[in-house]
């Protein structure tokens, strides 16, 4: 009998072999030790209460209830002059604790300070939109709705922004197959031709790197043409290469043929 893989991470792998290694955590600091992170966390603290703060990096990163996320960018954008949100994303921790980390990384133009605000959510649970504080957070959420599932509240066009509008899962989960799903391996092949069309065209090849020699269908052999789906198991005689009289001009030959085309 074969033995069980739990499906709930198919994307995971091991990158070092000894067991009982573990990377080392990046340098914590407290923000009491930070002056300007310091009092940001006091102006914060006045209207909502953070479940933890620290910093890492140069940045402070604050720790919030999802349900006060608009109120946090709010008062990061009007008191505290953060103009600017230039990330926002999710992290799938579905697997390890059956919530999304999603974050907000912001930027204050003037004292050149980050600060990233992470909060966790549920699979079932959505979050408020952030698009009438940032409108660069319009095309991020749409994003993070097409690559994780999750759903923002209030949002203008909430619609997936990669991938077609009929497309099955969310590419980014730990669930999502590296290489795709069934569906993803026949979608265009469905999509254009159909269904009954999947065994005379094949499945979709989703390998950028892959060069087949032999195939005659789908790859050009310059300088060795063959007829289409021809056999090309024997080797091919080469042939010159013919270029067009109109369409290709050789301006090595005389300058005057330049002159004229300019």
């Amino acid at each position: 009998m074969r033995k069980y893989t739990p499906k709930d991470n198919v994307q995971g792998k091991s990158y070092y072999n000894n067991r009982f290694w573990s990377a080392p955590r990046v340098p914590r600091q407290t923000v009491a030790e930070d002056e300007y992170f310091s009092g940001l966390l006091e102006v914060i603290k006045k209207s909502i209460e953070p479940k933890e703060a620290y910093v890492e990096l140069g940045q402070m990163i604050v720790h919030i209830d999802p349900k006060d996320n608009f109120e946090t960018l709010k008062l990061l954008k009007e008191q505290c002059d953060y103009a600017m949100c230039s990330e926002i994303t999710a992290v799938d921790y579905l697997a390890k604790d059956g919530e999304f980390e999603v974050l907000y990384q912001m930027l204050n133009l003037k004292k050149a300070k980050r600060v990233r605000i992470v909060t966790r959510i549920r699979q079932d649970q959505a979050i408020e939109s952030v698009v009438p504080l940032y409108n660069s957070a319009n095309f991020a959420e749409r994003e993070m709705f097409d690559m994780f599932g999750i759903i923002a509240n209030n949002h203008p066009m909430l619609k997936r922004i990669l991938m077609p509008e009929d497309w099955e899962g969310h590419p980014l989960l730990k669930t999502y197959p590296l290489q795709g799903d069934d569906a993803a391996a026949w979608y265009e092949v469905d999509k254009i031709f159909g269904k009954e069309y999947r065994d005379i065209i094949g499945p979709e090849n989703r390998d950028p790197a892959k060069i087949d020699r032999y195939d005659s269908k789908r790859f050009s052999r310059v300088g060795y043409e063959v007829p289409f789906d021809a056999d090309v198991s024997e080797e091919a005689k080469k042939k010159p290469i013919e270029y067009s009289d109109t369409l290709f001009v050789d301006y090595n030959k005389s300058s005057k043929q330049l002159d004229e085309r300019r």
